[in-house]
């Protein structure tokens, strides 16, 4: 049965949207969950969606969760976090993702932030939150409460609260963006290439994840299934998912696709339900571009979001493979976009600046600790501020510049840009200039610190098995015509793998940790030689 594409502009709130995709497609498969070695094919269509989550809400609402309480969920990707997620916002509470790959200091920092009224919780995690996360129930437990109709919850508005979506915490804690029904509708009209009528989806990401948080009205409203990756995940059982279950739009991070593109014994694998590729998070090499075009038949899109403005950039279907790798493309339907300078003052086109973004869907602003569970939810204004105006616009942690097409290139982040020898220096700009260098399968700049330059360039580098030694030398006379010579990375460090974030980014402030010591080594060494020399 082919679903029917709802209309919504009627609807207030993210359940009601449920509920009509439950009367209209209520046969149609809204989430499956793959074969694994402990677990049968799942599939969850929205007419069950919308029984178990009304069963779930009644149970939470028997628990004492009310409007405007938290529920958090602690728990991965999966049928069961769905439903689990409409069943709060069923109560007219607000739900608090956490990805359990997270840190345990990190997730303590939210209950301690949070104090939900309850948190739903894996059941090999919760024995050890604490009354701090509430009243805990398991996700086990979740499963079996018996069929329900929860109280009617009177006054809710498409104002209310429904999420709190938490940052990565890649330079300290995770700060908690909230968001409103509004802002999954207005999300809804950004979407575009991502989310056609009848779409099978690929999901590879935490649920917690803001690709995950504010897409669901528009998902709903277009029938689309989303076919959930196995967790942990891997290359094998991502493209098993896509042959087997006519995948239609693939999502991955380019850590992601790599992976796939080396796998074995797929070349002749039917891969013709796909209609695009996405990709995102981490800037991939036009070759890798080249290669997904190729290995899928189908076009590669890239989007670019942060989690405070929930919907920014993409490419377009007809972008060339340098336009995918290079750029994150233009604004999506509803967004605007500037580059700005220190002052807030928009700069030149071709000149870098701060991205800032502006649309119906950004955040409220960064949630408030509460020092109880009865505590008002209200907004942070000393943290929020600094990134969200009065009149809506975010101001990012990226640096970027436009070019003359109207595409975006991101050249670092805030955090990561450095200073060597008085000169900025923005570690994406020099991991661009390297795409193609002698010897370089991947690679990732971090700054190191120097007691004479202040701050030196690390390159960590995986290498490219059928290409010479990357080299430091070989490195720079390889940028010789394409940077600065400050630009250079000053020292070259070959690795296997990359660490990587919760999400699959790599993980920058491991890295910087391995960039200091190795920044201390080379000082060491030019100390030594001089001594010599002298």
């Amino acid at each position: 049965m082919d679903a029917v594409v709802l209309s919504t502009q009627d609807l207030t709130t993210i359940d009601q949207v449920l509920d009509r995709a439950a009367e209209l497609n209520g046969s149609c498969e809204a989430y499956v969950e793959g074969v694994t070695a402990t677990q049968e094919r799942r599939i969850l269509t929205f007419g069950d969606w919308k029984r178990r989550a009304d069963a779930l809400a009644a149970h939470l609402q028997n628990s004492g969760v009310r409007r405007n309480d938290v529920v958090c969920l602690l728990m991965g990707p999966s049928i069961d976090y769905a439903i689990a997620n409409q069943a709060v916002i069923r109560c007219g509470a607000v739900s608090s993702g956490i990805n359990p790959r997270l840190g345990t200091n990190e997730q303590q920092s939210i209950f301690e932030r949070m104090r939900p009224r309850v948190t739903l919780a894996e059941d090999d995690l919760s024995g050890a939150l604490g009354s701090v996360a509430g009243e805990v129930i398991t996700r086990s437990a979740a499963r079996g409460v018996p069929d329900a109709v929860p109280d009617h919850v009177d006054g809710r508005t498409c104002d209310d609260l429904v999420a709190v979506v938490w940052t990565s915490g890649t330079t300290g804690l995770p700060k908690g963006a909230l968001f409103t029904h509004s802002s999954l509708r207005a999300v809804s009209a950004g979407t575009d290439l991502l989310s056609q009528p009848g779409d099978r989806k690929l999901s590879p990401l935490p649920f917690a994840h803001i690709g995950y948080m504010t897409r669901t009205w528009d998902e709903l409203a277009n029938g689309v299934t989303t076919i959930i990756a196995p967790s942990p995940w891997r290359a094998s059982t991502a493209m098993e998912a896509i042959i087997n279950e006519r995948v239609t739009v693939a999502q991955g991070v380019p850590t992601q696709w790599a992976l796939m593109l080396d796998l074995e014994g797929y070349e002749d694998a039917d891969t013709s339900s796909l209609r695009i590729v996405s990709t995102g998070a981490a800037r991939m090499a036009p070759s890798q571009v080249a290669a997904l075009r190729t290995r899928f038949g189908v076009p590669v899109i890239v989007r670019y979001t942060s989690t405070e403005s929930s919907l920014g950039t993409g490419t377009r279907l007809d972008d060339d493979d340098y336009t995918v790798a290079q750029t994150v493309g233009r604004p999506v339907a509803g967004v605007s976009m500037r580059l700005v300078d220190p002052e807030g003052s928009e700069v030149a086109q071709g000149e870098i600046g701060r991205v800032a973004l502006r649309s119906a869907a950004v955040m409220v602003g960064y949630v408030a600790p509460r020092d109880h569970s009865d505590a008002p939810l209200h907004v942070d204004a000393e943290i929020t501020d600094p990134v969200r105006s009065s009149d809506g616009w975010i101001t990012t942690g990226d640096f970027g510049v436009v070019n003359d097409r109207g595409n975006l290139s991101l050249v670092g982040r805030d955090n990561e840009m450095y200073q060597r020898g008085g000169y900025n220096i923005y570690p994406a700009e020099v991991e661009q200039a390297l795409d193609g260098a002698p010897g370089v399968q991947a690679v990732a700049v971090v700054a190191g610190s120097d007691d004479v330059l202040g701050e030196v360039g690390i390159a960590f580098v995986i290498a490219d098995p059928t290409g010479p030694s990357p080299e430091r030398e070989v490195l720079q006379a390889f940028l010789a015509d394409r940077l600065a010579d400050y630009k250079a990375p000053d020292v070259v460090i070959v690795v296997k793998e990359f660490p990587l974030t919760a999400i699959g980014k790599i993980d920058k402030k491991s890295l910087r940790v391995l960039a200091d010591q190795a920044a201390q080594r080379r000082a060491k060494d030019v100390a030594n030689s001089k001594k010599k020399r002298s």
